[in-house]
């Protein structure tokens, strides 16, 4: 039996707990509560297990991964494990102090979090008075400590037109590198989709900004694009079970951190098996591995090693199943449930807020 290659990154995600409420949150619409968390010990066991693995990055996540006590203790683990460690934060619980103990434990990058430019804008989507001078002064320590730092935007709708506003506020606060991720539909993002959704109009302007931005030189830039407005999938997470391993805040082992809501799947959990033997044995892992799951055209199709099928949480949420063609292709029989999903969205619906 040929055995997988290694991940290359591990998603940790700490804990659901978070002070925002944003309506296109990643996480499960079923958060899990604080004490279905994993403790120190066990998220211990995580690393040392995903080290030995062969796991080359860690991207600590939640939710807000700052409401862990053990964030500082699990970060310095993975220092002495030679594991590459990135923070994923909103920024709202950050200060000088635990910056510094950061810092010391040997924390490699922070990807801090906006939801907008505006304060009225950022309070809209996050739900959190205050948030946005929160965020400007936790970039301004970061920048201070010299932790390379990106910022991500996400956007939608009602900010893309903003996308110039996010470049310039980026290089104002000496970010590196910016992330500018149009909202996926999966989870919370699904159920505000009608009211999120970009035009097509708004897109091609927002990739417009993008590459202007680029061509001024001197910051990083990645641009997540909608699916919605493709005729090709992207590949999910470099290809199911291939790249990246994803824990919950509980011990589940998934292949993206949208798999959970694949029906009649058993979800392996490293209290119960190693994430060794997970990774390279478990049906959940081998189910859309490689290319034998296909169905056509996806199996004659010379992309099919390129984009690996798309994605599987995609085709499920628009098709019902989630080993149809991901309807974003052109070629899939399902396509027309995306333009149908195009023409519905409008701007009547109310956000519906990320809440336990």
């Amino acid at each position: 039996m040929t055995l997988p290659s290694p991940p290359m990154s591990l998603l940790a995600e700490l804990t659901h707990r978070c002070p925002l409420s944003c309506p296109y949150c990643s996480n499960p619409l079923e958060l899990e509560r604080k004490a279905a968390e994993l403790d120190t010990a066990g998220w211990r066991s995580v690393l040392e297990q995903a080290a030995e693995l062969g796991v080359l990055q860690v991207h600590f996540s939640g939710g807000e991964p700052m409401a862990r006590p053990d964030l500082v203790e699990l970060v310095a683990l993975a220092r002495d494990l030679n594991l590459y460690s990135n923070l994923i934060t909103s920024g709202v619980l950050l200060d000088e102090a635990k910056l510094e103990a950061l810092d010391k434990a040997g924390l490699d990058h922070i990807q801090l979090s906006f939801q907008d430019v505006t304060e009225a804008g950022a309070e809209r989507i996050g739900g959190l008075k205050g948030a946005q001078a929160r965020k400007i002064e936790a970039a301004r320590l970061i920048r201070a400590s010299g932790i390379p730092m990106t910022l991500n935007f996400v956007v939608h709708r009602e900010n893309v037109a903003r996308i110039p506003e996010m470049f310039a506020l980026a290089r104002e606060l000496g970010a590196g590198r910016v992330e500018i991720a149009h909202t996926q539909y999966y989870g919370w993002g699904l159920k505000n989709r009608d009211a999120l959704l970009p035009s097509r109009e708004q897109l091609q302007e927002a990739t417009r900004a993008v590459e202007a931005e680029r061509a001024k030189g001197g910051l990083s830039v990645d641009y997540v694009t909608p699916d919605y407005h493709a005729d090709r999938p992207k590949p999910c997470m470099g290809g199911w079970g291939q790249r990246f391993v994803n824990v919950t805040p509980s011990g589940r082992v998934l292949p993206c951190h949208a798999a959970e809501i694949i029906p009649d799947v058993a979800f392996p959990n490293v209290q119960d098996g190693t994430l060794s033997d997970i990774w390279n044995c478990s049906p959940l892992f081998n189910m859309f591995r490689g290319t034998d799951w296909m169905p056509e055209p996806c199996r004659s199709c010379e992309r099919k090693e390129q984009d690996w099928g798309g994605c599987r949480c995609q085709a499920l949420a628009l098709t019902g199943n989630a080993a149809n063609t991901d309807p974003v292709c052109s070629l899939s029989p399902f396509h027309d449930r995306v333009e149908k999903a195009v023409e519905e969205a409008s701007e009547k619906p109310e956000l519906l807020y990320r809440r336990f």
